[in-house]
C-alpha cells in the first residue's frame, strides 16, 4: 500500500469526517442530545472519566478538549465545575453540530476549527487541563509531533487527561469469524484505511474520502509524551471497552485483555 504523507492523511481524514457528519444526526441519540444539553447538569461522561477528572482537579479550571467532535463531551465538563471550555476539531461539519448543541445549553463553550498541528496562537499556554478521549490518538500520523502541540496548550503545571481505547484491541477484528484470533500486529506500521463514512455502529455502503487510522503502541505514546516534556502522574488499564458496541464482546473473559486506559501527564511548573 502506498502510504499518504502526513499532510495528505490529515487532509483526507478531515474530508472523511466532514463527509460522515450528516449520518451522525440520523439517530435517536442525536435527538436525545438535543434535549439533554438543555440541562445545566448534562453529562455524557462515564464513571471512569468523571472520577478521573474530579481527581485531577477540574473544578474552576480552564479546559481544552482536543478532538471534540460534536461537542457533547466538552459541554459535559461544565457539570464537573469547569470554569471555561474550548473544544478544538478540524471537522467543520461536526463543529456545526457542536454549536447547535451549545445553542441549546445554558453554558457557553467556545468551539474552534483547527488542525492540532496548526493551533491558533491564542490557545498556547492557556489551559489548566487538556482532555483527549476515545478515538483521537489513532487519527494522528505523527504521534510525537501531536504531543508537542498538546503540551504547548498547557500552562506550566497543567495536566493532560487521556481516556482512550487500548492499542491491544487493534490486533483483533470483532467482525471476523473468530474475533479472538489476532489478525494484525501490535507493532503494525501501516494505517488501516476505510473508504466509507465513519460511523460508530454498523456500516454505510456509500463512498467517502479515505480515512487513515494509525496504530500507536503504549511505548510510542509514553515516549512521545516524555519527549514533549510531560511527566507521567497516572496510568491505569481497564477490562471494560469504551469504544464501539462491537468491542463489548471482549469484556468479561476468563483471560481478559486490557480494553482501555486512563492516563494523566503533567507539564512541569518550572
Amino acid at each position: 500500500m502506498e502510504l499518504p504523507t502526513k499532510e495528505q492523511a490529515i487532509a483526507s481524514n478531515r474530508e472523511a469526517w466532514n463527509d460522515s457528519a450528516r449520518h451522525h444526526k440520523d439517530s435517536s441519540e442525536w435527538q436525545a442530545l438535543l434535549k439533554g444539553v438543555e440541562h445545566a447538569d448534562f453529562s455524557c461522561l462515564d464513571d471512569t472519566l468523571t472520577a478521573l477528572l474530579i481527581q485531577t482537579g477540574i473544578d474552576g479550571k480552564d479546559v481544552v478538549q482536543l478532538g471534540c467532535n460534536n461537542g457533547r463531551e466538552s459541554l459535559s465538563l461544565f457539570a464537573l465545575g469547569a470554569r471555561s471550555v474550548v473544544g478544538v476539531d478540524q471537522s467543520e461539519a461536526f463543529l456545526g453540530q457542536a454549536r447547535e448543541l451549545a445553542s441549546r445549553s445554558p453554558h457557553a463553550p467556545q468551539f474552534i476549527e483547527a488542525d492540532i498541528h496548526q493551533l491558533p496562537a491564542g490557545l498556547l499556554e492557556r489551559f489548566d487541563l487538556a482532555l483527549i478521549t476515545i478515538g483521537v490518538l489513532n487519527w494522528m500520523p505523527d504521534i510525537g509531533e501531536f504531543f508537542r502541540h498538546v503540551a504547548h496548550t498547557l500552562k506550566p503545571g497543567g495536566a493532560l487527561v487521556v481516556y482512550e481505547t487500548h492499542p491491544f484491541l487493534e490486533m483483533f477484528d470483532p467482525e471476523a469469524a473468530d474475533p479472538f484470533r489476532p489478525t494484525s500486529s501490535y507493532f503494525r506500521s501501516e494505517p488501516f484505511v476505510q473508504h466509507e463514512p465513519i460511523v460508530y455502529e454498523g456500516r454505510i455502503e456509500q463512498p467517502a474520502a479515505p480515512s487513515y487510522w494509525f496504530v500507536h503502541t503504549l511505548g510510542d505514546l509514553f515516549s512521545a509524551a516524555i519527549a514533549a516534556g510531560l511527566q507521567i502522574h497516572h496510568f491505569r488499564e481497564y477490562p471494560h471497552s469504551n469504544r464501539e458496541e462491537l468491542y463489548d464482546r471482549y469484556q468479561q473473559q476468563a483471560a481478559q485483555l486490557p480494553l482501555c486506559f486512563t492516563w494523566v501527564v503533567v507539564k512541569p511548573a518550572t
